[in-house]
């Protein structure tokens, strides 16, 4: 059975801890199979690409938001 979650794409956190504790962002997505979410500019991470026709000719590096454990984070109210 899959767990209800309190917050949703969308909602407006707060992380208390980590690395990014006390930083606020937007919920990009949220992961239910791994009790996680997504936080918009919050835990980035810098990932290597590889060179394509379309998108990135060149390859490189990209700035990627990596996923936060739920407990993590804390809805704020009253925006």
């Amino acid at each position: 059975m899959a767990v209800k979650l309190k917050i949703k794409k969308g909602d407006t956190v707060k992380i208390i801890a980590g690395d990014d504790k006390g930083k606020t962002g937007e919920v990009l997505a949220v992961l239910p199979a791994k009790n996680k979410v997504i936080v918009k500019d919050c835990k980035v991470a810098k990932k290597t690409v590889k060179p394509d026709q379309e998108k990135n000719p060149e390859g490189g590096f990209v700035n990627k938001e990596m996923p936060i454990d739920i407990s993590n984070v804390a809805k704020v109210e009253g925006e």
